[in-house]
């Protein structure tokens, strides 16, 4: 991958691209940008490219609007379905204020502090997203049914299986623009997806997830139909997650290496303990709408604050594997969030284990969707609804330290605002096809 803005501005003569975007995210995770020809690059990276941030809902208001995108050089790709003549290339971008500073609501900004804090005391997280979707059919006018793509359940093959040419078309795509699927198959839904993608840093993992969910869209919507990550689009059937990997190393060495065995560092178990402490109060940025709540509890979705492992009943699994490939897996997540936002504060999460040696719990090795309550009674429990989750984070001290008081604020306006909605919503299932389905 090209890392300077002069290979840049080379590679783009020498590619017959024509059009570049900037992108970035909103606060809510959905991915914004704005286009320029490819004469305007050099400018780009030396001065910005101004843009509206008031009409941005939680950046700026309308007396200060004022934002800039600086494209990040090591972020270009080009979009392999918009072909020459006059290519498209994709930056993802820095944002900053006007006097050249950093815009400190920007996630991508928020997400490198926390990776530096890592490099700092000599660790590297590497993050890895399993994502869940949905493929729908699409009517004579375009629009999205409820009519799912086929009736195949987990690991069908054709002809139960109808998205395996366009999970292929995914992954080709995906390898073209620098990221690497590992694995692809029918998820337990009818039209129900799973594509994974090799693990990576946390601030690359979080650009390409944003660059999955929109070549998913891209690439189904040119097979006329419609992709849908909304948590649970189809009621009492299984839910879209967004299975998120963690592997920590010290000095290259992966501390959770000998976890397979059940055997643990200190270092791996004040991690693992840092992230269920946290995991109530950082639900409503790993599960942000009220559909969200509709997800937990069943097909595998987690409902109690727990681990084990190869357990897939529990918010935190340590998978089967061995070596470097050994992890842990938190499953409570969905595609909705905002992936810098979400992963800043799981890593935080861990690190807040690590520097306070937090102690790690007793595993649980019970099906936890058909356990007993004398196993269950004394587990504590992710909120169950967007109420819930809002009201353990507007009391979290470590999610205001994390993303500061002031984004803190402007994101619970939001989703209070969203929760009020939803309660006023006569039919919650209309309420969730008007609000949901057609936007995520």
């Amino acid at each position: 991958m090209n890392t300077t803005a002069s290979e840049v501005l080379e590679f783009v003569r020498e590619n017959d691209v024509k059009f570049i975007r900037l992108s970035f995210c909103d606060l809510l995770g959905f991915q914004k940008n704005i286009s320029i020809m490819s004469d305007e690059l050099q400018s780009a990276f030396e001065s910005g490219v101004s843009f509206d941030a008031g009409a941005i809902r939680g950046f700026r208001d309308v007396t200060a609007s004022d934002l800039f995108l600086f494209p990040d050089p090591a972020t270009l790709s080009v979009l392999p379905w918009r072909p020459g003549p006059g290519r498209v290339a994709r930056f993802y971008c820095d944002i900053k204020t006007p006097d050249g500073s950093v815009f400190l609501h920007d996630g991508r900004f928020l997400l490198r502090q926390v990776a530096e804090r890592y490099e700092k005391m000599g660790y590297a997280c590497k993050v890895g997203a399993e994502c869940e979707f949905y493929l729908f059919k699409t009517g004579d006018d375009g629009e999205a049914t409820d009519i799912t793509l086929d009736k195949g359940g987990y690991l069908d093959v054709s002809p139960l299986d109808k998205g395996e040419d366009i999970r292929r078309e995914i992954c080709l795509t995906l390898e073209e623009m620098g990221i690497m699927p590992e694995t692809s198959h029918h998820e337990r839904g009818p039209g129900q997806n799973e594509i994974d993608f090799r693990f990576s840093n946390a601030l690359s993992c979080a650009d390409n997830f944003l660059t999955f969910k929109s070549v998913v869209k891209a690439i189904a919507a040119r097979g006329g139909l419609f992709a849908s990550f909304m948590p649970k689009p189809i009621p009492d059937l299984a839910g879209n997650g967004l299975h998120v990997n963690l592997s920590l190393t010290h000095k290259g060495c992966n501390i959770f290496k000998n976890a397979d065995s059940g055997e643990h560092s200190d270092t791996a178990e004040s991690f693992l303990a840092g992230i269920l402490s946290k995991a109530p109060e950082m639900t409503l940025f790993l599960n942000p709408l009220a559909n969200s709540y509709e997800r937990f509890g069943a097909y595998e979705a987690p409902k109690y604050v727990s681990w084990s492992h190869q357990n897939r009943s529990q918010l935190i699994r340590i998978p089967a594997a061995s070596g470097e490939k050994v992890r842990i897996e938190l499953r409570s997540p969905d595609p909705s969030l905002n992936p810098y936002l979400a992963f800043a504060l799981i890593l935080s999460a861990g690190l807040d284990g690590i520097e306070n040696g937090l102690a790690l719990p007793p595993a649980v090795d019970a099906d936890l969707y058909t356990a007993d309550k004398s196993v269950t009674k004394d587990l504590a429990t992710l909120p169950d609804s967007l109420d819930s989750a809002i009201r353990l984070a507007e009391a979290s001290e470590f999610i205001k330290t994390v993303i500061g008081g002031e984004l803190m604020l402007k994101y619970l306006t939001i989703k209070k605002a969203e929760a009020a909605d939803f309660h006023a919503a006569k039919d919650k299932t209309a309420f969730y096809k008007e609000r949901y389905f057609h936007n995520y």
